[in-house]
Formats: structure tokens, sequence, C-alpha cells
């Protein structure tokens, strides 16, 4: 018997198991399991929309499980607090960003990829689903920090717009003598802008006036010039 005989055997049977598991598809997953992940969902989105109309302080996880329709022990067996609420709100947020940023054309100028993206979240928070986070809160930024999925969601999403403000600034579409984290900071704050609703209960302009509005005086500033 040749030495390589038992190699070349258990070699077939790997390549055969692997091509058995590819034809049976994924794993199923159980009913129970398909069950919690609804309910975890619903969590979320309850939670992010409470966030968008209350803000992080004023929200409770009594509201959230009663939006829900769920006793706040079973809530708590999926988020131990409402911090970490607020950071699977953010994740959830940030996964949405990401598929944004993925959907746009790579062509397109570095200025308009950053336009379109000021713009989608500016729309974001008009419709009530940006979750509205105090930037002082050390129980709150400690377990976004500890949350691996937001911190990954926040560097692929922070690169990506970080790239092109680097380019328009190269282009001289935007002004070079600005830290390009100055400006992306600019940005971001946009997704939480109070001037949008203060705009929108004046009642004169549509949201897309809004946000066009503010737009124009993120990008072009207040000059006349």
């Amino acid at each position: 018997m040749s030495s390589n005989t038992v190699p070349v055997a258990s070699n077939a049977r790997s390549a055969t198991a692997k091509i058995s598991a590819l034809k049976a598809g994924p794993p199923r997953v159980s009913f129970k399991t398909q069950m919690l992940q609804a309910r975890e969902e619903a969590i979320v989105q309850a939670a992010s929309r409470l966030l968008a109309e209350k803000g992080f302080d004023l929200m409770t996880v009594d509201q959230v499980a009663a939006d829900v329709g769920i006793a706040k022990a079973s809530l708590y067996k999926h988020f131990p607090s409402k911090e970490d609420l607020a950071a699977a709100a953010m994740v959830r947020v940030l996964g949405r960003a990401r598929t944004f940023l993925a959907s746009l054309p790579r062509e397109a100028a570095p200025l308009d990829q950053l336009k379109t993206v000021v713009r989608w979240m500016m729309r974001l928070q008009l419709a009530g689903e940006m979750p509205s986070l105090p930037s002082q809160n050390s129980t709150l930024r400690a377990t976004l920090m500890r949350n691996k999925a937001y911190l990954d969601g926040l560097m692929e999403a922070s690169e990506q717009i970080g790239s092109w403000i680097e380019q328009a600034q190269a282009e001289g579409a935007l002004d070079p003598r600005l830290p390009a984290i100055a400006v992306l900071y600019t940005l971001y704050a946009r997704a939480c802008d109070p001037v949008l609703e203060f705009l929108r209960m004046g009642g004169q302009h549509s949201d897309e006036e809004i946000v066009e509005l503010v737009l124009r005086t993120c990008f072009c500033g207040l000059s006349s010039r």
C-alpha cells in the first residue's frame, strides 16, 4: 500500500463532507431561536424610536418593554441595561449606514458622496429614526466603547467618509486647511442637528427644503460670497 493512500482517502472524505454540507445549506434555526431573534429586533426598533423621540435621558426601559408588549424581566434577558439598549440601537443605525455607503456609486465625486451621506442622515433624523444620545454620559460611553459591533461599524463608516473628505480636500472642493477629523465630526453632527426640528416647527418649509437649507449652510457656510 502506498504511503499516500491514507492522506488521499482522508482528503476525499473531507471533500465529500464539504460538498454534502454545501448541498444541505445553512443549518436550520429552531423556532425558539427565531422567536427570540424577532423579539430582540422588536426591542431594538422600539428603543431606536423612543431614543429618537425622547432622547436617552428621558427614555426608560419600562417604556421600551411596554412598546414591545413584554415584561421588563423578559427585556432584561436580551439587554441588561438602558445603556446596552442604546448601544444596540446605534449598532442598528450603523448597520444601515454601512449598507447605504456600500450602495453609493463609486464613480461619483467625493464632495457629492459627502453631500449624499449628510442628506441621508438628516432625512433619517426627520423621519424619527436617528437615536438621540447625550455626548456627556460616562456609563453610556463606557458601554459603547465595550461594544465591538458598534466600534467596528463606526470605524468602517468613518474610514469611508474620511477618505472622501481627504479626496475632496485634495481636489480643492473642501478647505484643505481644516483637519479632516474636524470635518468628519461636523458632518456627523448633522445627524442630531436641532436646527432641523426648529425649522420644521416653523412650518414654512417641507422636510426636503429643510434638508437642502441645512446642507447648504453646512457645505457653503453663511457667507454671501
